[in-house]
């Protein structure tokens, strides 16, 4: 059994799951864990970027970009950094995650902590992360949603210069009343405002795999009206009826029991649009699992709760399979 499942992995879920989060991004960050990649033609071309390989690092691995210039030693290629909310926030009281090891799963209620954006700004200039990088941005807790707009944009213009392309996160259920952007009025309001300071800076929302397909239609009807580049498909889930039984703790489930859920959701999106860009990511936990994303009509894929379970072995594996 390879060593990071053997040995590592077990130490790591001996301590709390946000403590091992920051273990491993503080090794990554100091160049302490490497993957090979595999020496393949692997690389892709969206939007007018060139990615060395469609798979990337999710948002809310390195939210603040403290690592930025690593990703790419673990054979990612693109790496999103996120979410940033135009003011710095602690998050939601600790503990805010937790790790359902039987089903392959996580939940998490962290609530977009981050050091806020003029902090990440100042933290990803002059940084080269060697790989294309996304910012992947959302509404600060105390702005009302009626102020949603403008909290976004400012974030949007201070981080932008520093992005490939920009997530517009509207459906983390860690934040009250967040989802509610995902609304056709709201949504509409918020993207035109980005629109009208950087049109050509390309744009994405990501939609949460608890939408109806009524619901989907809509976010893919102002994405296309709009011109956005993409959809990221999906976030994390609030349902709990892919679970044995419910744990009863709230938060944004991600893992094996996202899987048909957010793939699902991608299909459908692909179905409804032929030209919008698409990011799959949710319940990625085997390499097979990226390659149906890919299928499905997903341009390309993201990890984060597989990269925690199978380690740095996970995304050479992935990119081996397809």
């Amino acid at each position: 059994m390879p060593f990071y499942e053997s040995v590592l992995r077990p130490l790591l879920f001996l301590v709390d799951p946000e403590t091992a989060h920051n273990l491993g991004l503080r090794a990554v960050s100091a160049g302490l864990v490497k993957a090979r990649a595999p020496d393949r033609a692997l690389a892709v071309s969206a939007f007018g970027v060139r990615f060395p390989n469609p798979v990337g690092l999710a948002a809310g691995f390195d939210k603040n970009a403290v690592a930025l210039s690593r990703w790419k030693d673990l054979g990612f290629g693109f790496v999103e950094v996120g979410t940033v909310t135009r003011h710095a926030q602690p998050g939601n009281p600790r503990p805010r995650m937790f790790r359902l090891p039987a089903s392959r799963a996580l939940i998490n209620r962290l609530g977009f902590n981050n050091l806020g954006a003029d902090a990440v700004a100042r933290n990803m200039e002059g940084v080269s992360a060697g790989i294309p990088v996304g910012v992947n941005i959302g509404k600060s807790k105390v702005t009302p949603l009626d102020e949603a707009a403008e909290d976004y944009a400012y974030s949007f213009r201070l981080l932008k210069e520093f992005a490939d392309y920009v997530v517009v996160n509207v459906s983390s259920p860690n934040t009250p009343g967040l989802r509610e952007l995902q609304d056709k009025e709201a949504l509409t309001r918020i993207l035109s405002e980005l629109k009208s300071i950087d049109d050509r800076k390309p744009l994405f929302v990501k939609i949460a795999p608890d939408l109806t397909l009524g619901a989907i239609e809509d976010v893919v009807s102002v994405a296309t009206e709009l011109k956005l580049t993409g959809i990221v498909a999906t976030n994390t889930t609030v349902s709990r009826d892919t679970l044995p039984t419910d744990p009863g703790i709230e938060g944004g489930l991600s893992g094996a029991p996202l899987t048909s859920m957010a793939d699902e959701a991608l299909r459908f999106v692909r179905e409804l649009s032929s030209e919008l860009v698409l990011i799959g990511v949710g319940g990625i936990m085997t390499p097979e699992d990226a390659k149906r994303k890919l299928s499905l009509g997903a341009d390309l894929v993201q990890v984060y709760t597989g990269w925690v379970y199978a380690g740095p072995k996970f995304v050479p594996e992935i990119l081996r399979t397809i």
